[in-house]
């Protein structure tokens, strides 16, 4: 006869974490970083620094900024024709100061009078633009 014996093994080592914490994020701390959050941990009463931490992370509302990408074209844009328009006064500017200088009064008066109805198309270009910016200032609220 012979005899068998059973043995059950038992799990040697620590026991399981239900839910254990597999991911690991590194950063790095100037002196006084470190110095400012070692206070902080201290003023907490926390024993260990990695709840400290996620305790910061997760219980603080996180602000969230979303870049809308049609938006920042659009603002982009409209900045450049900001600044054609500048350029636009600027040239206008000049070219009175030049009619005057180089024409008689009435050749000056009527290349004026051409000017003011090419800027009047562009008065009303310009109203056009402020109503699309109102447009997309309300699609953005």
């Amino acid at each position: 006869m012979t005899l068998q014996k059973t043995t059950h093994k038992r799990p040697t080592g620590r026991n399981k974490k239900i839910n254990p914490a597999s991911f690991r994020y590194v950063f790095r701390l100037n002196e006084e970083e470190n110095n400012q959050f070692l206070s902080l941990f201290e003023q907490s009463g926390m024993k260990v620094k990695a709840h400290f931490i996620t305790s910061l992370l997760f219980n603080r509302e996180i602000k969230v900024v979303k870049i809308d990408k049609s938006a920042l074209d659009y603002y982009t844009k409209l900045t450049e024709l900001y600044a054609q328009f500048r350029s636009v006064g600027v040239n206008y500017n000049q070219i009175v100061k030049i009619l005057y200088r180089n024409f008689s009064e009435k050749k000056a008066a009527a290349y004026l009078y051409k000017l003011e109805k090419e800027t009047t198309q562009l008065i009303a270009i310009c109203k056009q633009i402020l109503e699309l910016s109102q447009q997309m200032k309300q699609k953005l609220k």
